[in-house]
């Protein structure tokens, strides 16, 4: 009895320094500093920063196993382990994220464990341009190798069809502004990120707007943004050229504006405007149609749309390109045709 008790000491004492023991290897390994010379280079960061990237379905056992793969860390086990301690802990359900994370050279095994739960992954960035058509963005869309391509935005019907938006016009709903996301982000994800922020800023703007607008709804604006955004580049303009717009519409003039023209003649516009083409008569052509057009003619930002919903006070009647970038406002179609003759004909 006595040896049997003396054995059972000596077991609980050797299963006690191994429990202390492995807690105390547990701990040194999350503590430790992760080696990332396995790791490959960000070719777009001039520092070199080290990518660890966590593909979309890995479990922590996985991720635990392709770190130690690449040398990052030494004991994969223990990296699990935390993964699964971490519930009981804390108290709260975690799980790692996927994406492309930057390493920093003094991070430790239980820094890179938060980071890959708090999912701060590298962020990519796109611009939707101010003045772009739907199928403009859709072009240059295709042409970020940082968005995964779903095979939905192929044209409008089927963008559109992803977004749950079957049969609506794509053009001018997408809101022109940059945005950030991580590797992995579908191409449908992104816009229909960028159809939200539209929706969000034109109600913001449409709930602030003037009174006494010539618009039914906050579409009708949008379609008044996006002439104005394709109509100049200059902010200061911006507001000017909708109240000339406005002031149109109230005296039942018609808009004739080229832009709205030449996105009625399509993918034949030559880059050059005729006669024939004011005269032909199109859904889009404001020269023989009153009103706005149907649909937007553009993407657009805040700052035409706020342009559209505050136009400037104004006589004007007819404006005309200087050559420079911005416009000469008339009041008179007298004084109009004298700018066009300067500016345009160079008489």
């Amino acid at each position: 009895m006595r040896a049997f008790l003396s054995l059972l000491v000596v077991l609980v004492l050797v299963a006690a320094l191994a429990a202390g023991y492995a807690w105390y290897d547990y701990n040194a390994s999350m503590e430790q500093v992760v080696n990332l010379d396995g790791l490959s280079g960000d070719p777009a960061s001039a520092a070199g920063d080290k990518i660890f990237a966590v593909e979309k379905g890995w479990s922590a056992k996985r991720t635990a196993n392709e770190l130690a793969a690449k040398s990052v860390i030494k004991k994969p086990h223990w990296f699990y382990l935390h993964a699964r301690l971490q519930p009981r802990l804390t108290g709260q359900a975690v799980s790692i994220k996927s994406g492309e994370f930057v390493l920093a050279d003094d991070l430790t095994a239980v820094g890179l464990f938060d980071l890959l739960v708090e999912g701060q992954s590298k962020q990519y960035q796109h611009t939707i341009i101010e003045g772009n058509t739907f199928k403009q963005m859709i072009a240059r869309l295709a042409d970020v190798a940082s968005l995964e391509a779903s095979g939905s935005a192929d044209s409008a019907e089927s963008v559109m069809t992803a977004l749950g938006m079957d049969g609506v016009h794509p053009e001018g709903l997408f809101f022109s502004d940059t945005y950030l996301f991580p590797r992995n982000t579908t191409d449908i994800a992104f816009l229909k990120r960028a159809q939200e922020s539209l929706d969000q800023v034109l109600n913001e703007e449409w709930e602030g707007r003037a009174a006494d607008l010539p618009y039914e709804s906050p579409y009708e604006a949008l379609i008044m943004a996006s002439i104005i955004e394709k109509e100049t580049a200059v902010a200061e303009e911006r507001p000017l050229i909708a109240g000339v717009f406005v002031s149109r519409i109230r005296k039942g003039m018609r808009l004739q504006t080229d832009p709205t023209v030449i996105y009625g003649i399509g993918d034949s516009y030559d880059g050059n405007i005729r006669r024939k083409d004011l005269r032909t008569d199109t859904p889009y052509n404001t020269y023989t149609r009153g009103g706005l057009p149907p649909t937007p003619i553009s993407m657009v930002g805040r700052e035409a749309i706020h342009a559209a919903l505050h136009p400037q006070n104004t006589s004007a009647l007819y404006f005309v390109s200087k050559g420079d970038g911005t416009h000469y406002f008339s009041e008179t179609v007298e004084e109009h045709n004298s700018a066009v003759r300067k500016y345009q004909l160079k008489r």
